[in-house]
């Protein structure tokens, strides 16, 4: 007896493009939940935000504390280049995948602590800025006032890292400080605090 076998039709697969469109999220076009959907986009944003600001802040302290702790050992054990590079290897070998313990930077972190130990009122603005934003200060500035300028204008603006560099780069504390822009008699006599106004700006860019 002969079976007969038909040719059966696979079913056509759907295109790899049908597919991912059954994938998209579509978006909510309920206008009526709008403002209540971005209160909870809010939360979310505000609790990231707080989680940043709260790792930054026990970053600043761990490299404060690390510099604080290598300062010390320069005093009392001798240490020197040579000992602290021995650190950054061990700290290496031990945590393989943790960065940011290189030797010059253990070196940055003592003298981060060396410059401002004795500065206890910037204590919080330091651990306002990240990492990146403390080095360009502390690598650029070389006064305490002008440190101190550039801290409080970087958090109050909340400057990102690139735009820190550029103030620096065109001594925006020289121009708004230690040379204040020149204010003609007659605008003096129209308004005695005219030059104070002016320095305070600080963003002469726009002036």
């Amino acid at each position: 007896m002969r079976y007969v076998t038909r040719n059966m039709k696979k079913p056509a697969r759907k295109s790899a493009s049908a597919q991912t469109k059954r994938l998209e999220v579509t978006p909510a076009r309920s206008p009526a939940h709008e403002s209540s959907f971005r209160k909870v986009v809010e939360m979310i944003e505000a609790a990231r935000a707080r989680a940043y600001h709260a790792v930054n802040n026990e970053l600043i302290d761990l490299y404060w504390r690390v510099g604080e702790f290598i300062s010390r050992q320069i005093a009392a054990a001798g240490w020197g280049k040579n000992t602290v590079s021995d650190l950054s290897v061990f700290i290496r070998a031990r945590r393989p995948g943790i960065s940011g313990f290189s030797a010059s930077n253990l070196w940055r972190m003592r003298q981060f602590h060396d410059t401002y130990a004795g500065q206890p009122k910037l204590a919080a603005l330091l651990r306002e800025l990240n990492w990146t934003q403390n080095l360009l200060i502390l690598a650029r500035a070389k006064r305490p006032e002008e440190r101190e300028f550039y801290l409080r204008l970087c958090a109050r603006e909340k400057w990102p890292s690139r735009e820190l560099e550029r103030q620096l780069a065109g001594a925006l504390f020289e121009r708004t400080v230690l040379s204040p822009p020149k204010v003609s008699p007659l605008v003096t006599q129209i308004h005695p605090a005219a030059e104070t106004i002016f320095k305070d700006t600080y963003l002469l860019d726009f002036l």
